[in-house]
C-alpha cells in the first residue's frame, strides 16, 4: 500500500508532518517499510504517546478509510469479523413462511443480512487502514485468530465463502503492554516502541495542537510534564494530556506555568487523586516554583 511518490522514508515522514503528525526517524522508517511490504505495524508504549494518532494519520497520508477495531476482555469473532443481522433474518422468514423451505433458508444467509465487524469491513473496503487498538486487553484466543486473518487478509464465511482483500489494509497494532502479546503475532509485524517525547519533540507538538498559546507556557509545560514523567505516578502525563493542560492554561490566559496557575489546572494533566496528591506535594521541584 505504498504511495507512489514515496521513495523513502523521508518522503513518508515529510507527509505525516505535513498532516499534523511529527515522526520521529525509526517510526517514519517502520511506517514506510509496513507499506512497501504490506507488513502490520506492531505499535507499543505508554498510554498517551501517540500510536492510535498514529493510525489516523497514516489513514489521512494515504486517502484510506480508517477502520479501528477497539479491543477488550472477552471480544471474539462476532465483534471483530462478522455476525448475522438475527432480527431481520426473522423478519424475512416470518414474510416468507408460506415460500419453498430450502429457498427460504438459504435466503437467510444471504449477503444482505451479514453485519460487517471491523475487520471484514477494512478487507472489503480499499484503500483502508485498520487500527487494531490495544491488543493487550483481548484474551489468546483472540489473538489466534488474528493470525489466521492476517497472514491471509482473508475473511471466511462458512455459508458464503471466502472474502479476500483486493489490497490487504495496512494494519496497526497497538498495545499499551499491560501484558505481554505472543511472540507468534509479533513475528508477523514491524514493531516499534513509541517513548514519550524529549522536550524539544514535545514543546513542537503542543506548538501544532495549541498555536495560540504562548511560547513560553508551551516550554514550561513540557518541561513541567517531563519532570512528572520521573515521579512515581500512577499514569505518568501523555502528550494528550500535555495538550490539554497547555490548552486549559492558555483558556484561562495563562502566559506561563506558576505554582498557583499549575495546582489549579492539574485535573488535565492527571487523572488519579493519588498522582496529583504526589504532584501537589512536589509542585515547587516538579514545577520549578
Amino acid at each position: 500500500m505504498a504511495h507512489p511518490t514515496w521513495s523513502d522514508p523521508s518522503d513518508v515522514a515529510e507527509a505525516l508532518d505535513a498532516a499534523g503528525y511529527l515522526p520521529t526517524p525509526g517510526l517514519a522508517t517502520s511506517a514506510y517499510l509496513a507499506m512497501r511490504m504490506g507488513r502490520p505495524l506492531f505499535v507499543e508504549g505508554d498510554p498517551g504517546v501517540g500510536k492510535t494518532a498514529l493510525a489516523h494519520a497514516l489513514a489521512a497520508i494515504t486517502a484510506a478509510e480508517l477502520v479501528r477495531l477497539q479491543c477488550y476482555e472477552g471480544i471474539d469473532a462476532s465483534q471483530a469479523l462478522y455476525d448475522w443481522d438475527f432480527s431481520r433474518q426473522m423478519l424475512h422468514l416470518r414474510a416468507a413462511a408460506d415460500g419453498d423451505p430450502d429457498q427460504v433458508e438459504a435466503s437467510l444467509y444471504s449477503r444482505r443480512f451479514l453485519i460487517a465487524r471491523p475487520i471484514l469491513r477494512a478487507i472489503e473496503h480499499s484503500p483502508s487502514v485498520l487500527l487494531i487498538d490495544e491488543i493487550d486487553r483481548a484474551d489468546d484466543e483472540f489473538e489466534a485468530l488474528l493470525l489466521e486473518v492476517l497472514a491471509e487478509s482473508t475473511v471466511t464465511i462458512p455459508e458464503l465463502g471466502a472474502v479476500r482483500a483486493a489490497t490487504p489494509p495496512l494494519t496497526v497494532i497497538t498495545s499499551n503492554r499491560t501484558r505481554e502479546v505472543h511472540d507468534a503475532l509479533k513475528r508477523r509485524c514491524l514493531y516499534i516502541w513509541l517513548a514519550h517525547p524529549d522536550v524539544a519533540r514535545e514543546v513542537a507538538i503542543i506548538r501544532r495542537r495549541v498555536p495560540d498559546a504562548a511560547e513560553l507556557l508551551t516550554e514550561d509545560v513540557a518541561r513541567a510534564v517531563a519532570l512528572m514523567r520521573e515521579a512515581p505516578l500512577l499514569k505518568p502525563p501523555g502528550v494528550a494530556e500535555s495538550i490539554d493542560w497547555t490548552y486549559a492554561l492558555q483558556t484561562l490566559g495563562a502566559t506561563r506555568l506558576d505554582r498557583e496557575s499549575a495546582l489549579v489546572t492539574l485535573g488535565a494533566a492527571l487523572k488519579y487523586h493519588e498522582d496529583v496528591v504526589v504532584v501537589e506535594r512536589r509542585i515547587d521541584e516538579l514545577i520549578g516554583g
